[in-house]
């Protein structure tokens, strides 16, 4: 330790002292409404954490203005009332990072919930982060093998790409999700549970994800009955959670359910703070809060973040505000299909209504010709289901057609595949190849 004179102190000890010796202000509560509540008396920047009550519930600062600060809570605030101190803590909301993390299940605060006890993680930091700088980026170059047929076949993902899979309730995007968590290639995969029935959590972790998935996962979790801002704190939790094994040069795999109710907490935080509402009464900040958090994943000068996002599409609508935001900032989208789902196939992805942006740069030219010819039979028989479904069609007529008539049960048992089925990618790839050369030259 180093020695200090008489009568002297160090620089920080002195710092620490004053500080101390600081008296502390405490506002007060000055009205509650709707989701929001206002308060007075206390000095605090947006985004500051303040603690609000006798029980120091956690709040965050949301709005500031000339009549007061509005604040929102992180914490349950039951019996909160006009006149109940406020205290600043100078503080913002910090995440756990760390391979200790993993095998864990966290709140959206980045708080365990598992029951196994303290976090074994390493240093906390800021929630709050620039995304990577666009020269800063590594291009994406590296198929990333998710152990769906379907997906790595004919809408490959790339390393460092964020891609979305849009569906109507019920058809089947957790499921997909739930396949991709045990079979990707990931070397860590960050899940963020936002906005689920608190039934289904327990159900993901231990039927779909299982203990092999979660092992090698960190799971953050804020069911539909939370706080708006805490559903909204917790994609950003998982996030940073993501960007830090990223930052240490890991190639992470980042997957969002759903970045539709992710949306609407914050609709639900921007009208109560008097935003006005613009499309589908969603007010601006959503669509600022999407661009935010979007740009966050991906590559970094080393390690990468894949971003796999599920897009609730109201009522099938694929261009409703959130979908069509999220489609124009992503770099690819899959398409469920609630008709495949109701016929029993599974992944119900429609194949030709799904885009990668990056598969030109992680396949080869053999692969992309493969692929290429099986969409080609299947865009040729959707154009003439109309008359196959009737008898019309006379074969021969079309080469294409005739090829998906011949092998429709091949081609449907390539792209359909079980649950608990993990196909690496070079094997998915070969069976499509040998799928092609069945069908012949199309």
């Amino acid at each position: 330790m180093t020695a200090v004179a008489p009568g002297r102190l160090r620089p920080d000890a002195l710092a620490a002292l004053l500080d101390a010796a600081r008296p502390e202000r405490v506002g007060r509560v000055a009205a509650l409404a709707g989701l929001g509540v206002r308060v007075t008396g206390v000095s605090a920047a947006l985004h500051d954490l303040l603690l609000v009550g006798e029980d120091a519930a956690r709040a965050e600062v949301v709005a500031v203005g000339a009549g007061g600060t509005t604040v929102m809570p992180i914490d349950p605030l039951d019996g909160l009332r006009v006149g109940d101190p406020v205290r600043a803590t100078g503080r913002r909301m910090t995440v756990p990072t760390g391979a200790g993390l993993l095998g864990r299940v966290l709140d959206g605060t980045g708080r365990p919930i598992d029951g196994r006890g303290p976090l074994a993680s390493g240093p906390r930091v800021p929630v709050e982060a620039d995304a990577p700088a666009a020269m800063e980026r590594a291009r994406i170059d590296t198929a990333l093998g998710l152990g769906v047929r379907a997906l790595d076949t004919m809408t490959p993902v790339g390393r460092g790409q964020r891609i979305g899979l849009f569906a109507g309730s019920g058809v089947g995007k957790s499921s997909l999700l739930s396949m991709i968590a045990r079979g990707s290639d990931a070397e860590v995969t960050v899940i963020a549970l936002i906005g689920e029935r608190g039934r289904e959590v327990r159900e993901f972790l231990e039927d779909d994800l299982g203990p092999e998935g979660l092992a090698r996962s960190v799971v953050v979790v804020s069911t539909a009955d939370q706080p708006a801002l805490t559903r909204a704190r917790a994609a950003f939790t998982a996030t940073r959670i993501a960007e830090s094994f990223r930052d240490e040069g890991a190639h992470a795999v980042l997957m969002m359910d759903s970045l539709t109710r992710v949306a609407m907490a914050q609709r639900e935080i921007g009208l109560s703070v008097g935003e006005p509402p613009a499309t589908r009464g969603y007010p601006p900040s959503v669509f600022g809060l999407l661009a935010r958090l979007l740009e966050r994943a991906g590559t970094g000068p080393v390690g990468s973040v894949t971003g796999i996002y599920t897009v609730l599409v109201d009522g099938d609508d694929h261009n409703e505000p959130i979908a069509d935001t999220a489609r124009s900032i992503l770099d690819g989208h899959v398409v469920l299909d609630r008709r495949l789902a109701t016929s029993g196939h599974f992944p119900s992805i429609d194949v030709l209504g799904s885009v990668s942006r990056v598969a030109s740069r992680v396949t080869t030219a053999e692969q992309r010709a493969a692929a290429t010819a099986l969409r080609r039979v299947l865009a040729a028989r959707r154009d003439v289901q109309d008359l196959l479904d009737v008898g019309a069609y006379a074969h021969g007529a079309n080469p294409r057609v005739d090829a998906a008539v011949a092998h429709g049960d091949a081609i449907t048992a390539f792209l359909t595949q079980p649950m608990d089925d993990v196909t690496p990618a070079p094997r998915a790839w070969a069976s499509l190849g040998a799928l092609v050369a069945r069908m012949g030259a199309v």
